[in-house]
């Protein structure tokens, strides 16, 4: 469960440990479930994984879509605060026309493009179906790279 308060402190802790005055960020766990967005938010601060795709089509109309310069809580599976990042690269890319090195940074896995497209392959037609949409091959991609800004242990 997400703890917004808890967000809001390490948001301000960040701001004060690092003299940010910008207000501006967000908060986001990457995969589907606990186990998962434990995974994936370790890679994160390890610095391991540092790109991630998202699908344009499903995003909300008034949704914020990723922009170079924003700042990210990196959410752990159990929605607390691991880390900040703050996103460097921001580009539309068809599936079948990502490549071998944004899979290699995006950390998961052997790192391979074989790898990162069967299991987005899976996590997007899920995503399409229940939007009651229909996944293909040559949906738009929105592929991030981000680094790791902050971590702290202090909540």
């Amino acid at each position: 469960m997400v703890n917004s308060e808890e967000i809001q402190h390490y948001w301000q802790q960040f701001q004060a440990d690092q003299h940010i005055t910008d207000d501006y960020y967000t908060a986001e766990q990457y995969g589907d479930g606990q186990k998962i967005g434990d995974e994936l938010a370790d890679l994160i601060v390890k610095g391991i994984k540092t790109a991630t795709t998202s699908a344009l089509e499903l995003y909300e109309p008034n949704e914020k879509k990723p922009k170079v310069g924003t700042y990210n809580i990196v959410l752990d599976g159990s929605g607390h605060s691991a880390c900040i990042t703050q996103t460097k690269v921001v580009e539309t890319i068809n599936f079948n026309q990502v490549s071998a090195e944004h899979a290699y940074h995006e950390g998961e896995g052997d790192r391979s493009l074989a790898y990162w497209r069967a299991e987005h392959r899976k996590f997007f037609q899920a995503a399409y179906q229940a939007m009651n949409q229909t996944f293909h091959e040559q949906i738009p991609c929105i592929c991030e790279v981000f680094t790791v800004v902050y971590v702290s242990d202090k909540k």
